[in-house]
């Protein structure tokens, strides 16, 4: 009887010892994360760890430049979240009833002149933009780097003739890296980004501006559970794979 009780013991104990099952991730489904072309390799790396800390989500992006993104959203696309390499193109979001929410702004950025690699035209500074065996490019005026990229050339009294107006900074690194152009002035991010491609040239702080980027929740979102969860997550454990990428953060 004693080594019946003995046993029973052990048993309960054994079983005791055996750690209940993790719960599963309740939060899955589809994520649609509409982002700034500037954001691409960053949040491509972030939606990756996003996706280990749930594996039952599936989160796609669309990059764009910011108004592309805002006109798409105000004629009824469907998304889940909208980043804005810029305040005013969020501010026109939260106007158009497109947020819910406060945007809350993830990260910052410097521009910075892109050249072609080796910086063959030996282009040291803004000035030289404006010079004539120069073929300077730029982003369209509404699109936020090429509003950030005429305030810094008012700044600095200069007066480039660009070439070609570029729908995003994408555009305009793609143009040095093949030869098409000889310079343009993109964010800092993007010259690291495509290093190997293109070279950069740096804006002194003086001269230079903070670009802000604001995040929220769309109001039409499909999924908001798993949108307040991949903002939560970039606010908490995305900023050091943002920092990785050259964002920093205010």
């Amino acid at each position: 009887m004693k080594r019946c009780v003995l046993l029973a013991l052990a048993v309960l104990s054994a079983c005791g010892s055996v750690p209940a099952p993790a719960s599963p991730d309740k939060l899955g489904g589809d994520l649609s994360v509409f982002a700034a072309a500037s954001l691409t390799e960053a949040f491509k790396a972030v939606g990756g760890g996003f996706k280990a800390a749930h594996p039952s989500s599936n989160p796609t992006f669309n990059f764009a430049g910011t108004p592309t993104l805002l006109t798409q959203l105000q004629q009824g696309a469907g998304a889940d979240v909208f980043a804005s390499a810029d305040q005013p193109n969020m501010q026109k979001a939260v106007d158009s009833n497109l947020v819910a929410g406060k945007p809350r702004v993830f990260a910052t950025n410097k521009l910075e002149i892109v050249v072609a690699p080796g910086n063959p035209k030996h282009i040291s500074g803004l000035a030289d933009l404006a010079r004539a065996d120069v073929l300077y490019i730029t982003e369209a005026p509404d699109v936020p780097a090429g509003k950030y990229a005429a305030q810094v050339l008012a700044g600095a009294g200069v007066k480039p003739s660009p070439r070609s107006l570029e729908a995003d900074v994408k555009g305009v690194v793609s143009k040095v890296g093949l030869g098409e152009a000889d310079a343009g002035i993109v964010y800092v991010t993007d010259v690291r980004a495509a290093r190997g491609r293109v070279s950069g040239v740096v804006i002194p702080d003086a001269q230079n501006v903070i670009a802000s980027y604001p995040i929220a929740e769309l109001r039409g979102a499909r999924n908001p559970a798993a949108a307040r969860a991949f903002i939560d997550y970039l606010l908490a454990h995305g900023q050091q794979t943002l920092q990785g990428f050259g964002f920093t953060h205010s």
